[in-house]
């Protein structure tokens, strides 16, 4: 988002610190050139020198995502990202705009199930002036009335435009039946019942308890010095001081099952979800490999099964989704509804033969997934905009930066065997269907009643 926001737990309540300030306390990784500091204040900042970049990219990333949200306060953390920035005490919003326009910057921020983020990229000179302003934006925010409205108004017709979307609402669907009664299972942004009710009382009292400095992190990569940037840090963010503890993690209850919306729509579109595991899991590199020759490019399973040998879809895919007390295999598709109950029972078939070892994982087609995987990331390590959302989530989900060189010899060193025994796991052998869960948004079908 740049400026155009894109895209039943209780919270603890803020309480002040009432203990001596700590002495900021700091870490230095060599091998990854990455470096770290706890102020304070508890907010902690990783950074990540690059020096023959001539940009940066900082991020503050605020543990508070729609995961802490009770089920009254739907769409509270995104609104709140989107009020951010909408006013200061001392700038308007077009002010904030212009000002990053003028540094020739990009400003923007997102709200996640997990987390909150506020970005910018610019020009290394610049890190001060962008650090400054987003400072402003987390400890002066007014929320004002007109603004919150407007905002209201504008993601009501955010989620009514999602709403227009037969494959956003599959996938909606598909978390909300698969997770039933879990924060995992709602939307981030909300429902526009929900939303319309939330009163500025309710955003001030929800930022207050989840916007403290032992729950922010700071992270930015580029030619940047960490000491300059600690003491930058510590001018723009020295006010912001409260502790808060977030949710206690409940790992959901996965739901299988088949689940129908019955829309008016040209194709019919299906998404199938498997329960995985959450994202610190230690063998996540299987997983990806796995969804990576089931259902990414061209001579994936899927692909050559519904796209070449059958011409069923157009297109079709498989993802992992990750979160931090559970996760998902997600396979999506579409097709024409007459077409609709094939295409699915192709897609589970082509999974349950794979779990149950009757298709198991082929050495030449997992060559296919590491080379994939493995450039990927190679090829994004030169966007500095990347590595700063590498080292905030790694700080956010492991606590520490993790080592980059260390992912390819990872990749590599996966096996076709650890990979089918990630299958097994994830599929539950001999099991089935058991651990899916099936969701189809379009016109009827035979399927579906």
């Amino acid at each position: 988002m740049l400026l155009q926001f894109r895209d039943q737990h209780e919270s603890g309540a803020a309480t002040p610190l009432i203990d001596r300030p700590q002495p900021a306390v700091a870490a230095v990784a060599p091998e990854t050139g990455c470096r770290r500091t706890v102020l304070e204040n508890g907010l902690r900042i990783v950074t990540e020198h690059i020096p023959e970049t001539r940009g940066a990219s900082i991020g503050l990333l605020i543990e508070c995502g729609s995961r802490d949200e009770t089920l009254e306060e739907s769409g509270l953390a995104h609104l709140c990202e989107h009020l951010l920035f909408q006013g200061t005490s001392s700038r308007s919003a077009l002010q904030i705009a212009r000002q990053m326009d003028f540094a020739g910057g990009q400003i923007g921020g997102f709200t996640t199930r997990d987390y909150t983020c506020l970005h910018a990229v610019v020009l290394a000179d610049h890190v001060y002036y962008a650090l400054d302003l987003i400072g402003d934006v987390l400890l002066n925010s007014t929320f004002p009335e007109d603004a919150l409205a407007r905002e209201k108004s504008a993601i009501v017709r955010e989620l009514e435009g999602g709403s227009d979307v037969p494959s956003t609402r599959v996938l909606d669907l598909l978390k909300k039946q698969a997770w039933p009664g879990h924060p995992l299972g709602r939307p981030i942004a909300g429902t526009a019942d929900a939303v319309g009710k939330h009163t500025r009382e309710d955003l001030i009292y929800f930022f207050h308890r989840n916007y403290t400095p032992n729950r922010i992190l700071v992270a930015a990569a580029g030619n940047i010095n960490h000491d300059d940037f600690v003491a930058d840090c510590r001018d723009a963010f020295w006010r912001l001081m409260g502790d808060s503890a977030r949710p206690r993690l409940v790992r959901p209850v996965f739901q299988p099952g088949v689940s129908f919306d019955n829309i008016a729509s040209a194709q019919t579109y299906f998404a199938i979800g498997v329960p995985a595991p959450a994202y610190t899991y230690p063998e996540r590199v299987a997983t990806h490999l796995l969804t990576g020759f089931l259902g990414t490019g061209f001579s994936s399973r899927l692909f050559r099964r519904l796209r070449e040998d059958t011409g069923l879809v157009y297109d079709v895919h498989a993802e992992y989704h990750a979160y931090a007390e559970a996760g998902m295999i997600v396979i999506e598709g579409a097709t024409r509804p007459d077409c609709a109950e094939m295409a699915v029972d192709i897609a589970l078939d082509t999974w349950n033969r794979l779990v149950a070892g009757e298709e198991p994982v082929e050495d030449e087609e997992l060559i296919g997934a590491k080379n994939r995987l493995r450039s990927q990331h190679l090829i994004s390590s030169g966007d500095v905009y990347t590595r700063m959302c590498r080292l905030a989530t790694q700080e956010l989900y492991f606590g520490h930066p993790l080592d980059g060189g260390d992912v390819p010899d990872r990749i590599n060193a996966a096996t076709s065997e650890a990979v089918q025994d990630e299958a097994r796991r994830l599929g539950g052998a001999n099991q089935e269907q058991q651990r899916l869960h099936v969701a189809v948004a379009g016109p009827p079908f035979s399927g579906g009643g």
